[in-house]
């Protein structure tokens, strides 16, 4: 079984007095549910969507290998799983795409900081930028839900971070934000002109804290993990 889907964690097969399916219809089954489903499922939901006994990360394995090279791949987004174009002919849907809106300079300056910095706070986003990020721009990327809101610091005033989310690595064909480019290529794009973070600034999972313990106002239900 592949690293990926040993990684999932807890997603042995569950006993059961019924025989598990022939793997092949397994397979069947997680090619079914892939397929009709708008956003990535799980190893979990896969197997709780299964007949008892089933090894949906087992199926994962052998429908992943029937489809390389193919047209569609099944690709791994996040911790999910979903059946995506392959990435070399992504150009045959150009027409089929509509644009929805543009994104600002600001925004796009703004999501690149969160997305190389996670978790980063907004002090920490101005501070990279040079200049104060308005709350519009904040407000316009968890509207697409490209980003979400993180964990607080362990700082004075416990300021709140933000994270790219599930839907930004699938709409841009990423399995972790590992697999972004690098701050040379953005910047060389004209994407990105900034510095580097201060010397002082918490890097990845350093002081944060559950927001479960505590939320602002009107805003517990976005502050959840």
């Amino acid at each position: 079984m592949s690293d990926d889907l040993q990684a999932d964690g807890d997603e042995t097969p569950r006993e059961s007095l019924f025989e598990a399916p022939p793997m092949g219809e397994q397979e069947r089954m997680v090619e079914a549910i892939l397929f009709a489903s708008a956003e990535p499922v799980s190893v979990r939901d896969l197997n709780d969507r299964m007949p008892h006994g089933c090894d949906a990360a087992e199926a994962l394995v052998h429908l992943r290998k029937r489809y390389e090279g193919r047209g569609v791949q099944v690709t791994k987004v996040g911790d999910a799983w979903a059946i995506r174009t392959a990435g070399d002919l992504g150009f045959l849907m150009q027409r089929e795409t509509v644009e929805q809106r543009k994104l600002s300079r600001a925004a796009i300056e703004t999501l690149a900081i969160i997305a190389y910095h996670q978790p980063c706070t907004r002090a920490e986003i101005e501070e990279i930028r040079g200049v104060a990020v308005s709350r519009g721009t904040i407000d316009q990327l968890l509207e697409m839900e490209w980003i979400r809101f993180g964990r607080r610091r362990m700082t004075p005033g416990r300021p709140v971070t933000f994270v790219v989310t599930q839907g930004f690595l699938d709409h841009f064909g990423l399995e972790s934000a590992r697999d972004l480019p690098g701050l040379a290529e953005l910047r060389a794009a004209g994407l990105l002109e900034s510095r580097a973070l201060p010397s002082g600034a918490p890097q990845l999972g350093e002081g944060d804290v559950d927001l479960d313990e505590e939320t602002d106002e009107g805003q517990s239900e976005l502050f959840e993990d």
